[in-house]
């Protein structure tokens, strides 16, 4: 049974192990890469998918996908990564073992986030992003990279996670009600009324 315990957690430890270093590499390699091709000058060296998605490289140091919260953010963004991290630990620790979801939506989220602090810890200039814009033919997608395709997908995965988890305990508690109702009907059947006294003569 304890040995059963240990390889359920460690299914927990795996799924880290996997995700977020292959997630961590793949990101320094394509940030690398992009920085190299302009020689880490700003601007657009290629494109990929027959257009669709055009290569741009760029320095944000604002939040995912170029949104802004003023011009030098870092040492704010920097703390609130260190915060945000903490609560995924926490949501790591409360989730269960087999929930392999949730554990692989958390695991995403950590390796965006933790690809992106690197930038910010690393020099001023902001997170390197290239993949972008993309012209939606209303609105430019802002440029991003592969660090915040991590965050986006877990995000999504977790709310997901959360959602199922949510209608899961409404049917435990739709099941317990009707079992409760089921068993008092039970009691009643079980114990009917006495028969009335004869009257008396």
């Amino acid at each position: 049974m304890v040995e059963e315990g240990r390889g359920v957690r460690s299914l927990k430890v795996r799924m880290f192990v996997a995700v977020v270093p292959t997630i961590l590499i793949v990101d320094w390699i394509t940030k690398s890469w992009a920085l190299a091709e302009r020689s880490g000058v700003p601007g657009r060296f290629g494109e990929i998918l027959g257009g669709l998605v055009p290569l741009t490289l760029a320095y944000n140091k604002g939040a995912a996908f170029g949104l802004s919260v003023g011009e030098d953010s870092r040492w704010f963004f920097i703390p609130v990564t260190f915060v945000a991290l903490g609560l995924i630990g926490m949501l790591y620790r409360q989730a269960e073992s087999d929930d392999v979801l949730r554990i692989g939506a958390l695991a995403l989220v950590v390796s965006g986030a933790l690809g992106n602090l690197w930038d910010r810890v690393r020099w001023d200039r902001g997170v390197v992003d290239f993949l972008g814009p993309i012209d939606l033919g209303f609105y430019d997608f802002p440029i991003f990279n592969v660090a915040d395709i991590a965050i986006s997908t877990g995000a999504v995965l977790l709310a997901i996670s959360f959602w199922q988890e949510e209608r899961r305990e409404a049917a435990r508690k739709r099941a317990a009600a009707a079992k409760s109702g089921s068993d008092a009907t039970d009691g009643e059947g079980a114990n009917p009324a006495p028969n009335a006294s004869p009257e008396s003569a």
